[in-house]
This record gives structure tokens, C-alpha cells and sequence, in this order.
């Protein structure tokens, strides 16, 4: 009794073109002919034979036989017996005669780890309630509206008093509060596809359509997301189609030869990280893996995937230099059938390289991504964070030099996990100088980073001045609220997250060098740059300086381009931020003085270690959010630098 897959979704699975073959293959309680029971359908082209062996038959699978139904190795089977919730494997006799017991590469649900078996799931019958949601993001251009991504880490956000994981549900009623609290647009999860190893964060996955089990239930997941959405939060899924771990249970050998990897051992081995490469240029595996991320966005309700490590795809395996054409057109066959399901998905390249048209749609030549992260950005601010600030002169141009490229793909700007991990310091604890002078440099260099083109992210912790880097085992040092420069940078994070939603040059032109214009890029002695981002309506301007260096600068002049006043709207020196109230609490004039290439100037304090930001004011009458603005400047005091 044999249902499906039908000839025609055979034939596609092969052809690399059965982009829902998850609706075909793996476990699936169904009713066929007035009878209930599971369908497992597998592709195992070098298998013998395929049973199915589980709890209810003492793990041997001589009565649970699968059909070959495609000469390319497709099994399948209907088994009447069987039920949801019922633990299985794959138990495949290989060419040699060895027996492999292999969790389901299609499972939609698996065992809480150490347990390595696969589960028969039912994902219907979730009730969303995301509507509204949908309805908005199919009418909102992401290009134009701001986008400050939250990464998390789920299992070392926050932990239980014991030290177990909170569940999604749990997660739901803490990190989705907090998130909102902070102004973030969206989540970004790390990793949730099944995985046997917790410090590989996910990333070397056995279970591609399974969303892990550490945590709960499929539909609770689903639960988790659409409360996200029911809280204008978007969610981001890392996602990992490059490669994947070589543990046995898993789709490493899968019938005892090369199935889902390269067959070549020097293309298949990825020696860095300790697992295998997929093989880019099977028609199955496009049909395996574009699935899955087509399964994610309709299951799911994803928003959209972090692509990781596409540097490790383009270019052949152990090698730096040849490209390899298998992934380049898998990634664009990728992008394209995605934005074909929804075109309004995010599909951002974790790419390293300088490949070019990365962001391009594929009929242009691109890759048909639509964002990146700005590697290079990230790098060389970092390194220039780390210089001792009499010594950034030397390097005054690792903060200009992205801005030679800035607007040559849609860019995000990420401080990442990768950025506070395996020695590396956190962001706080990477800044040169003592205590106070720490948060006041990651106060500016999240300011910086704010008014920087491009969208942002930023990893856990990070909005508090987490001290110590990740310790992925362990919770966030929530303990540190109890600081009072902890709890200040907290503040000054939120105000930073109100100002840049309210500010529209500061998000609108993000990928248009119309939003961008230097005013002084070559204060290099006193490590000072000054700049503007502009809107899309005329006379929309902030001013934004920031200086990189402990002085505090009374009277400095910048050039300006229009003869009115500007208002300080945000100074990362305020005494409420933990800063020591170098402010500028008066309207700024301009006078008609060139200077920079402007034909007006003004004379402002440019606080230590500072970040200041100005709005031009078109009218003389000020409106609501301007007496409000003023109000809370008004109040301002001073503290000293300790």
C-alpha cells in the first residue's frame, strides 16, 4: 500500500526541483483507503535494503521493510501499526551487509539528547494568530524602515535557578518582554535544528527539519515565534546549508557510503570544523536543502535565515582561491525559489569574501541574496576600538575606509557572537582604558555603529556591558544590573533604540550614498569625525560626531549645510547614561561661516570619548517631540570621569 511519493515527485526529487519534499518524505501519519498508519519515504541510493526499527519492535526492522520505489534510491512504506509519537530510526543494510541505524534526515521531531532517535510528528493543526503581522510586512519595504537584530543564543540567555534551559514557552514570557523593552526589530536565533553537541551551538545540525527538542515541542516553538510576531518582532533563523556534523545517528555515510556529502574525501572533509561538506552539486541535495528552508518559512513562520558561512561555499573545500560553480549555483537557485515563495524574506549572507553582487538579484548576475553582513566593517572598527586612543591616529582610516564601499551591497553591521568567544573579550572589555572610560567607548561605539548606513545586529549581553565574554555554558551575568554603569549603558541603549526609530535619516536612505555625507573624515590628530545621514525629504539632516579620544572639546566648530539651528538629541556623555555631562543643552546656531565644504558652521562641546548626534530644525516653531526633547535636556547635570 503505497501512497506517495507519485512518479512526477520522484522525478523532481532527483531533477534537484521538489522544493516541498518534505510534504513526501520522512514519517507522516495519514489515512490511506479508510486506513491509519505511518508513511516513511528515504533517499538511500546505496542501501541493500530499509527498514524502519524502533520501540515497537525491539529495534529490529525485519518486518518493517521499505519499497525502492527510484532506481536513484528512494524507499518508502506504509505501516498501519504505527502512530504519532511513536521513536524511530532508519535501520539500513549497506552494500558491505553492515547495519547503520540513522535517525530521519526529514523528521519533524527528535528525542531530548543524549537519545539520538527520531520521532513521528504531526505539525498541523497549530492555530496562528499572526495575521496582522503577515499582512504588514507585505506591505512595508524593509530597505527603508529600521532593523536592529537581537542574536541569541537560546540556551545561555537566561537559565533556571537549577541550571536547566527554560522552554520555549518559558522563553516566550522572558526574552520576547525583553526584547521588545529594548527596542530590538528583530530575534535572531542561533541554531535550532536538532544537534547532538551543545557547544556546537547548533551549527553541525542531524535534524535540518526538527526544531530541538531541549527546549520543547514543535508547536510550542511555533508558539514562540507567533507571539514574536504578535509583537512586531521579526525572527531570524541561522541557518546552515554548507555542512553538517559526522556523528553516526546523523546523515554523515548515510547508507554507509557518501549520500548528502561529497564523494571526493578532499571535498567532503571540513577540516576546521570537523565535519562534512555538503555535496552542492547533487540534484538531491538542492531538493533536500531548499526544502528545508521553504519548510521553515511555512511551518514556521520564519522570517527569514542567516546564512552561515558562505565564504566556505563559494570557494572549494581547503582551498582559498578556486571557486566552487556547484555552490554558486545553489545559492542562486536558493535565493531565487525562496523569493519566489516570499518575496519578502530576509536572505543575509554570513560571507567573509569580497565576491561581488552578493546582494544582486540573479537575473542582475548576483548571488540573489538581499542583505550581508559588512565583515569588513566590523574588522576594522574592532581593531581600531582596540588601539590605545593615542595611538588611533595611526589607523584614522579603518572608520572611513567602509564608506568606500558601503552602498555596494545591502548591508548589515553585525558585533556578533563570533566577536565576544574563545578569548576574544566582550565588547565592553575589548575597549582600552579604565573602568569609566570602557562604558564610555562602547557607549560611542554603539552610537557610532547607530548612525553607521547599513542595518545593524548585535549579540546578547552587549546591551548591558556584558564584562566577561560568552560563556556559552552559562547564563548572561544578569548580576551586573546590579552596577550602576551596567544598568546606565541599559538606559542609554534604549534611547538609542527611540531615537533611531524616530529618525528617519537614519534608517531610509541605509543603502543609497544620498543618505550619507562626510563633513570632516580627516581629523585624524584629534581622532574626531563628523558626518550626516540624511532622509529622503529635503532639509531631513542629523549631525553626528564622535570622538574617539578622552579630551573634551568646548567651542569646536563643524561645517553645516543650512542656515538654522540644531538640537542635541542624543549624547552618549549624559549623566544619565553614566557619562560626565559634557552636553550641549542650548540650541546650536549657524553661523555664516564656510567650513568642510559646507556654508555654515556651528560651535559645539564635543564630549570624551563622545557621541553626539544633531537634528536640524526647518522651523522656527518647534513641535511636540522637540519640547520634549529640550524638556529632557534641560535636566541634564555633570559628572566627572572617574
Amino acid at each position: 500500500m503505497i501512497a506517495s511519493p507519485t512518479d512526477f515527485e520522484v522525478h523532481l526529487f532527483h531533477e534537484g526541483s521538489l522544493f516541498k519534499s518534505f510534504e513526501q518524505f520522512g514519517a507522516h501519519f495519514k489515512t490511506i483507503d479508510g486506513v491509519s498508519g505511518v508513511q516513511f519515504t528515504v533517499w538511500a541510493p546505496h542501501a541493500k535494503q530499509v527498514r524502519i526499527a524502533g520501540d515497537f519492535n525491539q529495534w529490529k526492522g525485519t518486518d518493517y521493510v521499505l519499497e525502492k520505489v527510484s532506481n536513484e534510491g528512494i524507499w518508502t512504506g506504509f505501516f498501519p501499526d504505527l502512530k504519532l509519537g511513536d521513536v524511530y530510526k532508519y535501520e539500513l543494510i549497506a552494500k558491505n551487509g553492515s547495519r547503520l541505524l540513522k535517525a530521519d534526515p526529514f523528521a519533524f521531531y527528535s528525542e531530548l539528547k543524549p537519545n539520538t532517535a527520531s520521532i513521528v510528528a504531526d505539525l498541523e493543526g497549530y492555530k496562528w494568530n499572526d495575521q496582522k503581522w503577515q499582512r504588514k510586512k507585505k506591505t512595508k519595504n524593509i530597505y527603508q524602515k529600521p532593523v536592529f537584530i537581537y542574536e541569541v543564543n537560546l540556551a545561555s540567555w537566561k537559565k533556571k535557578e537549577d541550571g536547566s534551559l527554560y522552554s520555549y514557552k518559558e522563553l516566550s514570557e522572558e526574552l520576547i518582554p525583553y526584547a521588545i523593552d529594548h527596542g530590538f526589530t528583530h530575534i535572531e536565533l542561533m541554531p535550532v535544528i536538532e544537534h547532538p553537541y551543545d557547544r556546537s551551538w547548533g551549527y553541525q545540525g542531524t535534524g535540518y527539519f526538527s526544531a530541538t527538542s531541549r527546549y520543547g515541542t514543535p508547536k510550542e516553538f511555533m508558539e514562540f515565534i507567533d507571539v514574536c510576531h504578535q509583537n512586531d518582532l521579526g525572527v531570524i533563523m541561522d541557518w546552515v546549508p554548507g555542512h553538517f556534523c559526522k556523528d553516526a545517528h546523523g546523515l554523515y555515510m548515510f547508507d554507509g557510503e557518501p549520500v548528502f556529502e561529497y564523494t571526493n574525501y578532499n571535498d567532503r572533509e571540513n577540516v576546521v570544523w570537523g565535519t562534512a561538506n555538503f555535496d552542492l552539486g547533487k540534484p538531491e541535495v538542492h531538493s533536500f536543502l531548499i526544502s528545508n528552508a521553504l519548510f521553515w518559512l511555512e511551518k514556521y513562520h520564519i522570517d527569514g535565515f542567516r546564512v552561515d558561512a558562505v565564504a566556505n561555499m563559494l570557494y572549494w573545500p581547503n582551498s582559498d582561491s578556486f571557486e566552487n560553480p556547484y555552490a554558486v549555483n545553489f545559492l542562486k537557485k536558493l535565493n531565487e525559489t525562496v523569493f519566489a515563495y516570499d518575496p519578502h524574506t530576509l536572505m543575509i549572507a554570513e560571507d567573509s569574501t569580497d565576491w561581488p553582487l552578493v546582494t544582486s538579484p540573479v537575473s542582475d548576475g548576483g548571488l540573489g541574496f538581499n542583505y550581508k553582513w559588512n565583515m569588513g566593517w566590523m574588522n576594522d572598527v574592532l581593531e581600531y576600538m582596540e588601539t590605545d586612543q593615542h595611538d588611533r591616529k595611526h589607523i584614522h582610516h579603518k572608520m572611513t575606509f567602509s564608506l568606500m564601499y558601503a552602498f555596494n551591497e545591502n548591508f548589515i553591521l553585525p558585533f556578533s557572537h563570533d566577536e565576544v568567544v574563545h578569548g576574544k573579550k566582550s565588547l565592553l572589555n575589548k575597549m582600552p582604558g579604565d573602568y569609566w572610560q570602557k562604558f564610555a567607548q562602547l557607549r560611542l561605539l554603539l552610537g557610532y555603529m547607530l548612525v553607521h548606513p547599513g542595518k545593524k545586529l548585535l549579540f546578547m549581553g552587549s546591551e548591558f556591558g556584558q564584562f566577561d565574554e560568552w560563556k556559552d555554558l552559562e547564563q548572561l551575568d544578569w548580576f551586573l544590573e546590579d552596577y550602576e554603569l551596567h544598568r546606565d549603558t541599559r538606559v542609554y541603549f534604549k534611547e538609542l533604540m527611540n531615537v533611531y526609530k524616530k529618525q528617519k535619516p537614519l534608517y531610509e536612505l541605509d543603502h543609497s550614498p544620498e543618505g550619507f555625507e562626510w563633513i570632516d573624515a580627516d581629523n585624524a590628530e584629534q581622532s574626531i569625525y563628523s558626518f550626516m545621514r540624511k532622509g529622503s525629504k529635503e532639509g531631513e539632516v542629523l549631525v553626528a560626531v564622535c570622538n574617539f579620544r578622552s579630551d573634551v572639546y568646548h567651542g569646536y566648530k563643524i561645517g553645516v549645510p543650512a542656515d538654522t539651528r540644531y538640537v542635541e538629541i542624543l549624547n552618549s556623555d549624559d549623566v544619565h547614561f553614566g557619562g560626565s555631562g559634557q552636553v550641549n543643552i542650548k540650541e546650536l546656531k549657524a553661523e555664516k561661516e564656510e567650513l568642510h565644504g559646507q556654508p555654515y558652521s556651528i560651535s559645539m562641546t564635543v564630549p570624551p570619548f563622545g557621541f553626539s548626534l544633531l537634528r536640524a530644525i526647518k522651523k522656527r516653531r518647534e513641535n511636540n517631540n522637540e519640547k520634549e526633547m529640550r524638556s529632557n535636556a534641560s535636566g541634564r547635570g555633570e559628572r566627572q570621569p572617574s
